[in-house]
């Protein structure tokens, strides 16, 4: 029996209220976790390290946890341009160099599996390593330091290279293959990038990630935690309006290839005791072999750690990932610039910042 023309009428017209209901739905399902899915949009980043942006060893140590930062915060909308030195510079601290020529040499050969991380960004997202050379970088051209790619790229480079005469917003450094905690954190070439930035007026934040049991490989499933983790922590602390230049972050994250995963952030200081020292053996009449020591701890020795909320306890012995502030002022018991500020992140990192 034909229903009559009335009623077909009615169902045809129920019929595309329905399809436009669900053709609405479908487009606001698929816009909407695209839009919430990039969070740091329009923010540009300048990306640099102290382990050059090579990443061709096969320990995983000469730059592979710069390209799954890269990777990260691109994934989130992200802006990055990568200036870093072209040889590793591991342990430069804040070093500069006082007088030659920095030239920037453009990778365009990326690792493999990197290549289309940041395509469409404004930029082009470029990656520069920066070299000591008066011509163009080669094979034995020694590595800027990274607070130099740093000073270069915020008063001239990024300028010049990418049109960004009044940026970046952010400057992020790492990933650095190891933890940056306790004593040698001052010879931590990635935390001295970011201190560079911070007296630029430029907010930053360090990343660090331990390796494995070995203490000489740093496996890529470290470097994706930290990276994946430090988007979400940018983000976060760029939507509550706490990316600040009156310090430097630096971020520690555990080894996460052992089984056990990482813990919620710990709010904590740098600490006072050793992980790894530096150590010199003869090597002939007047030469000295530099070599690395790994502590262990006894108690009163230089190991041994004193300070309660040490970034190397948190990190290396409970398993947490350790956000500890750091200033460029080296001066016992000097005053706190925006004790508020200060107050609201750790605020922020103890009770909602992003869980591993």
């Amino acid at each position: 029996m034909r229903p009559p023309a009335r009623r077909l009428a009615a169902l045809a017209t129920a019929a595309a209220v329905l399809a436009t209901a669900a053709s609405a739905s479908a487009s606001a399902a698929s816009s909407t976790p695209a839009a919430t899915a990039r969070p740091l949009a329009g923010l540009r980043v300048l990306l640099t390290n102290d382990d050059s942006m090579r990443a061709v060893k096969a320990s995983n140590s000469d730059g592979l946890g710069l390209y799954e930062l890269r990777r990260a915060l691109c994934a989130a909308g992200a802006d990055v341009v990568v200036m870093a030195p072209w040889q590793v510079r591991s342990g430069a601290g804040t070093a500069v160099t006082n007088d030659g020529v920095l030239t920037l040499s453009r990778r365009t050969d990326l690792p493999a599996g990197y290549q289309g991380d940041c395509a469409g960004t404004p930029s082009g997202s470029p990656v520069y390593g920066v070299c000591l050379a008066a011509g163009p970088c080669g094979p034995d051209s020694p590595g800027a330091t990274p607070a130099d790619t740093v000073k270069l790229a915020l008063r001239a480079a990024l300028a010049a290279k990418s049109g960004w005469t009044n940026g970046p917003d952010l400057v992020v450094t790492g990933i650095n293959s190891g933890p940056n905690v306790s004593a040698q954190v001052n010879d931590s070439g990635t935390v001295g990038a970011a201190l560079a930035a911070v007296e630029e007026g430029v907010p930053a934040l360090a990343f660090s990630s331990a390796g494995d049991d070995t203490g000489v490989f740093f496996p890529l499933a470290d470097y994706r935690a930290t990276a994946d983790f430090g988007a979400r922590l940018i983000a976060g602390l760029r939507a509550r309006g706490l990316l600040t230049a009156h310090f430097a972050l630096k971020v520690d994250y555990p080894d996460v290839t052992a089984g056990s995963p990482a813990k919620a952030p710990r709010w904590t200081s740098v600490g006072h005791g050793r992980e790894v020292w530096h150590a010199y053996q003869p090597s002939g009449a007047d030469s000295f072999a530099i070599t690395l020591g790994v502590c262990e701890e006894r108690p009163g020795d230089a190991c041994t750690e004193t300070v309660p909320d040490a970034d190397a306890t948190a990190v290396l012995r409970n398993g947490h990932v350790s956000v500890t502030p750091v200033t460029a002022d080296r001066t016992y018991g000097v005053r706190t610039v925006g004790p508020q500020e200060l107050n609201r992140i750790r605020h922020y990192i103890e009770h909602d910042a992003p869980r591993p």
